[in-house]
């Protein structure tokens, strides 16, 4: 009698670690900025989530764009925060469906230089090396080349891994000017915004997609969303969602990135 307690006892325990385990989705963020700012910044945000929604979310990130765009080719992540580059090329396959994406705004990527420095327009740039995160970062990188090029600038470009680096480095003058992004730019701290000056920006596309791996449920989708969109509802949440310079979070569907698609952007996915 025991021992068929004891076996009892284990099944039951197994089970509900099993149901544990399957019951916690990795929400992967791209790395514009560093792991360690992006955990400190969505951490509590994921965090307020699980309790809502009653599923456990865990936060992930990847080193660098190009390593975090190879996890989502090979569908790492149950959920993620991805550009409207990736989301649009990661909907194709492995099948990412945006549930959700930043309330009221538009993407606007942007070129930065050195407020000391002799760069007033993007014409000034005529023979520079430049700095961008990555071949895939949508408005930090893709759009700025493209209108680099469109003014038929000769330039140079190095890719340096994040938002945050671009920042930095243009900043302490390694490089005359960068790619980046406003919502990016505005999270950097005082004495780095201090020394960069928007020299050029893009217009509005749909921003960032809050995407789900296909594996994951129709119902556990409607429980993410459902916590997402609550984060606008109290003074808690929306704290957490201006910390990432969110206005709100909004339900959102994947016909609104054809702003994005009719760009016909060429793949630039695994390129360096």
């Amino acid at each position: 009698m025991l021992k068929t307690l004891l076996l009892f006892s284990l099944l039951i325990n197994y089970s509900f670690a099993t149901m544990a385990q399957e019951n916690t989705l990795t929400f992967g963020i791209v790395p514009q900025q560093s792991a360690k700012r992006l955990a400190t910044l969505w951490t509590p945000i994921l965090k307020r989530v699980s309790e809502t929604s009653g599923i456990n979310i865990e936060f992930s990130t990847a080193r660098d764009i190009p390593t975090f765009e190879q996890r989502l080719a090979n569908g790492e992540y149950d959920i993620a925060y991805m550009n409207p580059y990736h989301y649009i090329e990661f909907n194709k396959a492995p099948g990412y469906d945006a549930i959700a994406k930043q309330q009221g705004k538009t993407i606007k990527g942007v070129i930065v230089a050195n407020v000391e420095g002799n760069i007033k327009t993007i014409d000034d740039l005529e023979g520079a090396r430049l700095a961008f995160p990555a071949p895939g970062a949508f408005a930090a990188s893709i759009l700025p080349i493209a209108e680099l090029k469109r003014h038929g600038i000769s330039f140079s470009t190095m890719y340096v891994s994040s938002h945050d680096s671009v920042y930095l480095n243009v900043s302490k003058g390694f490089f005359p000017a960068g790619g980046g992004i406003k919502r990016t730019l505005n999270n950097m701290p005082e004495n780095v915004k201090s020394q960069l000056v928007t020299i050029w920006e893009t217009q509005g596309y749909t921003p960032h997609a809050i995407a789900v791996h296909p594996r994951v449920n129709t119902y556990s989708k409607q429980k993410i969303l459902n916590a997402l969109i609550g984060l606008n509802d109290d003074e808690q949440g929306y704290n957490l969602l201006k910390s990432i310079n969110f206005e709100g979070i909004s339900a959102a569907e994947n016909h609104e990135w054809d702003d994005v698609r009719a760009l016909n952007l060429k793949t630039v996915i695994g390129s360096q």
